[in-house]
């Protein structure tokens, strides 16, 4: 298939995503919206996440399997640039962890070329409780250090959020992108493995000061959060954060404010320190015990060292 001027190059990553991996490709194969490449980079499955994959015969699909497992970044940047490679106007981040409405390409495309954004992000659900909303737009928490809340997470849609709106941050689990983003942005910072790369990416984006982010919350959109990494257990609202999440979204939030090179930056560094281990003692989020308290200051110190 050769290119067009509507092809969309999506990029997902695949690490042991047996459990989620066909649901997400029949979401995609049944699009209405038929001109993409789907580019899979799988970091080393060891389920049976390729079998699953070679069960699809479709000229549409791509894979790329990794010798190691090089994190999200960077196996994003591997799809982004054999996208740019393949001269595709249109990228698309996907995780392969959700579920979504056969127009979901078609409705995107258009919505973001009607209203002449550079990138447009849709609302996403929880897939484990599909009525509450997992996000629903962002605007940055300049204060915090450029942190990205998402509007509306764990409140009931009752359609509260249901206006095209522009946004600061959009999660890379689903994003769309002209490619003159890629051109003048560049690629993600594959030091942060995974969790922060695209708050980090955003940042970048806003830094720049040329593109825009749409919102468009008319389609239906469910994420399996967690569903791959195990950042949680329990429910969306009773959970306790797991080793990995932990390890990384510490470690990472710590450079992303170092990074920054700001005043703000620093002092955030500072509050965070303090903050996170009141966070461990009284959230009731973290298994409060001394493994975890030192996964969690090990991660903060390996944060300053990046």
């Amino acid at each position: 298939m050769s290119p067009s001027n509507q092809t969309i190059g999506v990029v997902t990553i695949t690490y042991n995503s047996g459990m989620v991996i066909a649901p997400f490709l029949d979401s995609i194969l049944n699009q209405t919206h038929k001109d993409f490449i789907l580019y899979i980079i799988d970091n080393v499955s060891q389920d049976n996440t390729i079998e699953l994959i070679s069960q699809y015969s479709d000229s549409r699909i791509r894979l790329l399997r990794n010798d190691t497992n090089v994190g999200v970044a960077a196996g994003n940047n591997q799809g982004m640039r054999l996208a740019m490679e393949a001269h595709l106007p249109y990228l698309m981040l996907l995780n392969n962890d959700v579920e979504f409405e056969d127009t979901l390409f078609e409705k995107l495309l258009r919505a973001m070329n009607e209203n002449l954004h550079s990138l447009v992000t849709c609302k996403m659900m929880y897939d484990s409780e599909k009525e509450k909303i997992w996000y629903a737009g962002c605007k940055w928490d300049v204060k915090g250090g450029y942190m990205a809340p998402h509007i509306g997470q764990k409140e009931v849609d009752e359609g509260q959020y249901d206006h095209l709106s522009e946004v600061d941050y959009a999660p890379t689990c689903m994003v769309m992108m002209r490619r003159e983003v890629v051109e003048e942005i560049g690629y993600m910072d594959e030091k942060y493995f995974a969790y922060f790369d695209d708050t980090d990416y955003f940042y970048r984006i806003t830094q720049h000061a040329k593109h825009k982010i749409l919102y468009y919350p008319f389609v239906k959109f469910y994420h399996k959060v967690g569903g791959l990494t195990k950042s949680k257990s329990g429910t969306v609202s009773q959970f306790k954060f797991g080793n990995f999440h932990i390890h990384l979204t510490t470690r990472n939030k710590v450079y992303y404010l170092m990074k920054q090179r700001s005043v703000l930056g620093y002092w955030n560094v500072i509050y965070f320190f303090f903050r996170m281990n009141l966070r461990f003692l009284f959230s009731g989020k973290y298994h409060v015990n001394f493994s975890t308290w030192k996964l969690l200051n090990s991660a903060f110190v390996e944060g300053l060292k990046m």
